[in-house]
């Protein structure tokens, strides 16, 4: 048996003549919010709100914010706005500048092997265990830091 595979699936259909149905009803939503506008106010105060309205659902429709749909950035951005958020700080202390030696032929032909010291594999086991939080959605009374 054979079945036709479906192609261009990112694609999405122009219904309206040039434009998508989320394409319409972003327009067709602008213009409505601007009809009832212009019947409650007057025309003055009615074109002042009407303008950035309409430029509003044009965005809505035809902008593209690194080629993705402006509607998605504006969630993202309603998200970080409303979502909470991890605060957190770590004292650093100042540290003495170090001076510089002459490096000798011997310490030039041996790699450097990096080495782990107990707090800097602590502090890389807190980071992951604050990502595994935050991806698991842990309620905030029970995470490790400020919430606002």
């Amino acid at each position: 048996m054979q079945y036709q595979v479906p192609q261009f699936i990112e694609i999405e259909d122009k219904i309206f003549g040039p434009l998508t149905l989320k394409q319409f009803l972003y327009l067709a939503g602008g213009a409505g919010i601007c009809l009832i506008l212009f019947t409650l106010l007057p025309l003055f105060i009615a074109v002042i709100l009407g303008i950035p309205v309409m430029a509003f659902a044009a965005a809505l429709a035809f902008y593209e914010v690194n080629g993705r749909p402006l509607i998605v950035a504006v969630e993202h951005a309603f998200g970080y706005v409303l979502g909470g958020k991890l605060y957190l700080w770590k004292q650093h202390q100042p540290q003495a500048p170090k001076e510089k030696e002459a490096p000798t032929a011997s310490a030039q032909s041996q790699m450097p092997v990096p080495k782990l010291s107990e707090s800097k594999l602590k502090d890389l086991a807190w980071s992951l265990n604050i990502k595994d939080r935050q991806q698991a959605e842990v309620p905030a009374n029970k995470r490790g830091g400020f919430e606002i």
